[in-house]
């Protein structure tokens, strides 16, 4: 993760969007003051994405719904995607 100075994130800020743009690696940055990390600034999508992984997380059923998912995937007790696909056009 790259990091910016206080300072230099606050001279940035409006620019930090767009650099931070498209970027499927390194879509964060660190904000240190005086060389520790007290911020983060990321994009929106990485923020959402992170904040539903961590409400499947909190939520047990989700988790225990997961879990089973992974397990029958692993098992071979998959759907092809035209069977799933034709049972949705209903």
């Amino acid at each position: 993760m790259r990091t910016l100075p206080m300072m230099e994130a606050r001279r940035k800020l409006t620019s930090l969007p767009e650099e931070l743009e498209g970027r499927f690696e390194d879509n964060a940055i660190a904000v240190t003051r005086r060389g520790k990390p007290v911020l983060a600034i990321m994009t929106w999508d990485l923020f959402e994405a992170i904040y539903e992984t961590l409400e499947v997380m909190g939520d047990e059923g989700l988790m225990a719904s997961l879990r089973q998912g992974i397990k029958e995937m692993r098992e071979g007790k998959t759907v092809p995607w035209e069977t799933a696909k034709k049972g949705l056009d209903r």
